[in-house]
């Protein structure tokens, strides 16, 4: 076996390049992604228990609870059913936060190649 000399660890010219752009990738995606958390505390995502609204659920775009808003209709209606729509407003308010982050991630990391995104 015969070694080459002068080769360093392998990485030539160009794979230097590569590796310093990834870098420079890497951290527009971190400012990006601290300016996106900024953004999805400062958001409030309204879920509603139904297209009547009885029971409204305000979170931030992280998914912070901050406020319920319940309709004199909806308590009237019982325990049992309230229940129900405050659990209905709750998975609307998740499902539309959780598609926001998505949507959001996607817009930040479109183009960037990266696995598992």
């Amino acid at each position: 076996m015969t070694q080459d000399k002068g080769k360093g660890f392998g990485l030539g010219l160009g794979k230097m390049k590569e590796l310093a752009e990834a870098f420079k990738k890497a951290q527009e995606v971190q400012k990006g992604a601290k300016e996106l958390q900024d953004q999805l505390e400062q958001m409030e995502i309204e879920g509603t228990s139904g297209e009547d609204g009885k029971v409204k659920v305000f979170l931030s775009g992280n998914q912070e609870p901050l406020r319920v808003e319940i309709s004199e209709d909806a308590i009237n209606q019982g325990a049992e059913a309230l229940s129900e729509l405050v659990l209905a407003a709750m998975k609307n308010a998740y499902e539309t936060s959780t598609a926001t982050m998505r949507e959001r991630m996607e817009e930040l990391t479109s183009g960037l190649n990266l696995p598992g995104l």
